[in-house]
């Protein structure tokens, strides 16, 4: 943000999109109590407007407030977590099923989009723009099928997605991440919906995995769970 654009912004929003920012991404994890001094000081302005964004958030089920204490970063309970997976799945797998019925020229038009993603590669993005990219990659898989209310829906999920998976998407996992992505892109530009969807089960329960989560029987139906 420029310093023009950040001059003309009200303080408020501006500390709530850095706290809320930083939430996504996980700079501020799960448990972590904020200081509003802290950040009113990195912001440099007042404690007013970070009280503000702070009770906004709250309101979102991003903080929970404590007087004279600071804000609490409420942690994702592994049930919403799964359940917001389950959901990514359910969608991008009727994204996938779409392009099929449309026929070999669609998946592959969209596959070869996908290939040429930064989230096949990412060796030149941060931590913060991977995590960015790789959300985008699979809302360009979504949007591709053509329905408003089903991207509209995946959207909804947006926040929830980027922080629920923000612990997930490690430094250390990009590789296995970049190249599910590519997989998955070819498979799709090979016309091979099934198989792109198995891949994107995988995928989505890797994700689960590496938080600690079970999978559950509809993302991982080998389990007894």
């Amino acid at each position: 943000m420029s310093s023009a654009t950040a001059s003309e912004t009200p303080a408020a929003d501006r500390a709530y999109q850095h706290v809320k920012s930083g939430l996504l991404d996980g700079s501020f994890p799960d448990g972590e109590l904020l200081s509003e001094g802290e950040v009113a000081g990195a912001l440099q302005m007042s404690r007013t407007p970070v009280r503000e964004a702070f009770l906004r958030l709250q309101s979102e089920g991003f903080l929970k407030l404590y007087p004279k204490r600071g804000a609490l970063v409420v942690p994702v309970g592994a049930g919403e977590a799964r359940a917001v997976i389950e959901a990514r799945l359910a969608l991008e797998s009727f994204a996938i099923d779409k392009l099929a019925i449309e026929g070999a020229e669609a998946m592959a038009a969209i596959g070869r989009e996908l290939a040429a993603h930064p989230a096949c590669d990412g060796t030149d993005l941060s931590d913060a723009e991977m995590h960015v990219a790789d959300r985008a990659f699979h809302a360009t898989l979504v949007s591709a099928a053509g329905n408003p209310v089903v991207t509209d829906l995946y959207n909804t999920l947006r926040d929830k997605q980027m922080r629920i998976t923000a612990t997930a998407r490690t430094h250390s996992a990009r590789e296995r991440i970049t190249h599910q992505h590519g997989v998955l892109a070819d498979t799709l530009a090979a016309g091979d919906a099934e198989q792109t969807k198995a891949l994107l089960r995988e995928h989505l329960l890797g994700t689960v995995r590496a938080l600690g989560i079970a999978g559950g029987p509809y993302l991982d139906p080998s389990s007894e769970a």
